[in-house]
């Protein structure tokens, strides 16, 4: 594994470094929050260890920042505190778990494989049809290289659509995953919705991705 460890203080960043590189995994480590934000954003890595009292940057701005620009490596946090709110705080930017100073060395490393683990079994953040790309994080489309804008109903249609790629997909389903209310038949709006997004998705392409299924839906072809 690759570990990033985030750390001021330097008797526990150097052992937690050491104690990583003996156990076979690399580790980078980074004094200050403005820097560990740089490394963590610019290379990848398996799991991020992050102190909370950084200078240049607090630990829970590194981490808020880090899940703003839809990076979802998992974060272990370190806190000398150990409050209820001081955790809920961390917990609800986006971290995965949580250590009170002083800890064992060996339960951090448990805990780090565990959350690697279950991030190992998280589903895809990102959907995938031929050249189009929808993440679920950013909630950014992209066909090749190019950004497509889409409105939220927009992009919640072409979600439905591509989790279901070389299926049909009913008007019904649709009206349900878009608004949560019953199907009734009797109007066009669907279709509006649809005609919007073929227009964005193929203005610059020959072919046409999302076809029409008279009598039944739409399907987005499977590549």
């Amino acid at each position: 594994m690759e570990l990033l460890v985030i750390e001021d203080d330097p008797v526990i960043g150097k052992a937690l470094r050491q104690g990583f590189t003996e156990s076979g995994q690399k580790c980078a480590w980074a004094k200050q929050g403005d820097k560990g934000l740089s490394l963590a954003t610019s290379q990848r890595f398996d799991a991020i260890v992050l102190d909370l009292m950084l200078p240049g940057m607090p630990g829970l701005d590194v981490l808020r920042e880090l899940r703003r620009q839809g990076i979802r490596t998992p974060v272990i946090l370190l806190t000398a505190l150990g409050s209820v709110d001081e955790r809920v705080a961390g917990l609800n930017a986006g971290a995965d778990d949580y250590m009170v100073k002083p800890f064992a060395f060996s339960e951090l490393t448990a805990r780090i494989e565990a959350v690697c683990r279950r991030s190992v079994d998280r589903p895809s953040a990102v959907l995938e049809v031929g050249d189009l790309t929808l993440d679920l994080t950013t909630r950014r489309v992209h066909r090749g290289p190019d950004e497509v804008e889409l409105t939220p109903t927009e992009f919640s249609l072409l979600e439905l659509l591509m989790r279901h790629a070389g299926q049909v997909v009913t008007r019904k389903m649709l009206c349900e995953h878009l608004w949560q209310s019953d199907w009734e038949g009797t109007t066009n709006v669907i279709e509006v919705h649809v005609n919007r997004l073929r227009g964005k998705l193929e203005k610059k392409f020959q072919d046409s991705l999302i076809q029409t299924v008279r009598g039944r839906g739409y399907a987005i072809r499977a590549t």
